[in-house]
């Protein structure tokens, strides 16, 4: 069924070239871009004035755990590094049921809207008893809401006893593993322009998965044409355990077992030397940046003026929930441009590298070219924000404004051409309700635990 045509008319800033005059919808794509002064070429249905907004692409979220929004600020897990910290939240985790996914995965996707987000990357790797159609849960939520996600099938392989660090109850053999991987694809991975939902493999880390699982994982990526994901050098924990299990570097490992292309994208990768950015920038691999989680765990600031300049490619991730402690894009996109200003100084990084990271940048990271910019042709996914409040008063250049005075809140977010946000709210859900579910799921899977500790 063919849409009515819209016209974004005269917006007060906008993120692309020859566009001041806005932007013309239809049938879920960019249709036209409109000079300043000037009417569309084309018909069009609608009218929509923007000019008390500032239009920027969808912003593009390429690593989270929806889960973890059940476990913000937990009280045990406050002012720990990474693998302390996880020692103490997997116990936790590992009590997760559907329902609980469930609601994290739609509270995460909603914050996310609101922030300005069109298509977020979720690393789910938790499959206790119970838990086996996970990822087919969080299929169904991000349907009924239409917003775009590409969700990994993450696995832990490597227990407690086998020298790993999560808890016996969330790993999985690699039969298990490698069997509802593809069935996953099957079901769930579009393929091609304007995909809504897609599957990726995503073994943990090498701290959680066997070599085994890392080589498995790559050959059926490989011949089912989907993508790889992982945890990759957030900390030096994990190049020490590297070390020692392996006898090797994070980034040979990566090689020795077939990740070091380009359909591969990592989180973090914070603590690579100079060779190693070298080679995966030859390599054209994806690096997600993920600021807030890392100074909340203290794992360092990532290389992204290095990395880009060899060619790897750069996008932006909240991260978790539980070392985000949130999941705002907009507000991401600020600490991005924030943090690598710490490490190259504020003349080397400007709000146009942080932009790009999140949009277009995020987009490649993904493998997607339909997407992450406003131009001709691509997918109509754009995030729409307003400066009408006190922290934006007296600002004089609109784009500047959003991240340097702190936006929080999308007022519209528009995903293939239809309204999901209007008036800071996406659309047919109740805030105050989704809040209260989900809340009471985060007392439930801490009473579980405190019920198991004391039997």
């Amino acid at each position: 069924m063919l849409r009515q045509a819209i016209w974004i008319q005269s917006p007060k800033s906008i993120l692309a070239n020859n566009a001041d005059g806005g932007v013309v919808i239809r049938n879920g794509k960019i249709d036209e871009l409109v000079p300043l002064g000037k009417q569309p070429n084309s018909h069009y249905d609608i009218k929509f004035d923007a000019s008390d907004h500032v239009v920027l692409p969808g912003l593009i979220n390429t690593h989270h755990h929806f889960y973890q929004t059940l476990t913000r600020a937990f009280p045990d897990a406050l002012n720990k590094a990474l693998f302390p910290w996880l020692q103490t939240l997997y116990p936790l985790w590992a009590e997760l049921e559907p329902d609980m996914l469930a609601s994290a995965t739609k509270l995460a996707m909603v914050e996310l809207m609101e922030s300005g987000c069109t298509l977020a990357a979720d690393h789910h790797y938790l499959f206790p008893a119970g838990m086996e159609n996970a990822i087919d849960v969080q299929v169904d939520v991000a349907k009924s809401l239409g917003m775009r996600a590409m969700f990994t099938r993450g696995s832990m392989s490597l227990g407690e006893k086998d020298g790993g660090l999560p808890p016996q109850s969330t790993v999985q053999n690699e039969k298990t593993i490698l069997d509802d991987s593809a069935r996953l694809i099957k079901a769930h991975h579009q393929r091609g322009e304007g995909a809504m939902v897609q599957i990726a493999l995503a073994p943990c880390s090498p701290f959680s998965v066997t070599t085994d699982i890392m080589k498995s994982s790559a050959e059926l990526a490989k011949r089912e044409n989907v993508r790889l994901h992982t945890h990759l050098a957030e900390t030096l924990d994990e190049e020490a355990f590297c070390l020692k299990r392996f006898g090797m570097r994070t980034v040979d490992y990566l090689e020795s077992v077939g990740w070091l292309h380009d359909r591969t994208w990592l989180a973090h990768g914070i603590h690579f030397d100079d060779e190693e950015i070298v080679r995966l920038g030859r390599a054209k691999v994806g690096i997600c940046h993920c600021p807030t989680s890392n100074m909340m765990l203290g794992s360092g600031i990532a290389r992204n003026n290095e990395l880009e300049a060899a060619g790897a490619l750069i996008g932006l991730g909240v991260d978790g929930s539980a070392s985000n402690d949130g999941s705002n894009m907009i507000m991401e996109v600020r600490q991005a441009l924030y943090i690598q200003r710490l490490r190259y100084g504020s003349a080397n990084v400007s709000h146009y590298d942080a932009y790009r990271w999140a949009t277009k940048g995020s987009a490649a990271v993904l493998g997607r070219d339909d997407i992450g910019e406003i131009s001709v042709g691509k997918q109509a996914d754009l995030a729409l924000f307003k400066l009408d409040e006190l922290r934006f008063s007296g600002s004089h250049d609109p784009l500047a404004a959003l991240l340097l005075c702190g936006a929080q809140k999308a007022d519209r977010v528009m995903i293939a051409g239809k309204w999901t946000v209007e008036n800071g709210h996406v659309v047919g859900i109740d805030t105050q309700q989704l809040m209260a579910e989900h809340s009471a799921h985060a007392m439930r899977l801490a009473s579980k635990l405190l019920t198991k500790k004391s039997g």
